[in-house]
C-alpha cells in the first residue's frame, strides 16, 4: 500500500460552501460555513487502477452516481477551519478504504479449556444416561 499522505490531491478536489444548519444565530444565517468537497475518483490521475476499484467498492456509500467522493464539514465557524477538517475526512476515508485486512492466524485452544470442555462432555452424557429405564435386578 502506498503511503496516500504523500500524494498532492489539491489539483483534482473542488471545494464548495453552504451556510451550516444548527444552532449559531446569526453567523449561521448569514456566512457559509460549512464546507463540501468534490473528489473524482474514476477521473483521478493520481490513483491506480486497482486503488479507484478498492475506493469505489469500500465508499460506494459517499460516491455519487458521477463518480465523486462527497465529504462535508460544518463542525466549526470558520470557513477554513472546516476546510481543514474535510481535507482529513478526505485521507482518512481513503487510508481506511485502501488498508488492506490482517489475515487472521488461528490460535490452538489452552490446554486448560480441552480438558474443561472433555468434563463438560462427560457430565452431560452421564445426565443422559440417568434418565434411561431402571434394570431389574
Amino acid at each position: 500500500m502506498r503511503n496516500i499522505n504523500n500524494l498532492d490531491f489539491e489539483p483534482e478536489i473542488t471545494y464548495s460552501t453552504a451556510r451550516s444548519g444548527g444552532p449559531g444565530g446569526q453567523n449561521v444565517n448569514k456566512v457559509e460555513t460549512k464546507v463540501l468537497l468534490r473528489f473524482n475518483v474514476e477521473k483521478s490521475e493520481l490513483l491506480t487502477d486497482e486503488e479507484k476499484l478498492l475506493i469505489s467498492q469500500k465508499l460506494k456509500n459517499m460516491i455519487n452516481q458521477e463518480g465523486e467522493l462527497l465529504l462535508t464539514a460544518q463542525e466549526n465557524r470558520s470557513q477554513i477551519k472546516n476546510k481543514d477538517i474535510v481535507f482529513k475526512k478526505f485521507l482518512e476515508a481513503l487510508e481506511s478504504a485502501l488498508r488492506k485486512p490482517k489475515k487472521r492466524k488461528p490460535s490452538k485452544p489452552t490446554g486448560a479449556s480441552v480438558m474443561k470442555r472433555l468434563k463438560s462432555k462427560k457430565t452431560h452424557g452421564e445426565k443422559k444416561a440417568l434418565r434411561g429405564k431402571l434394570k431389574d435386578f
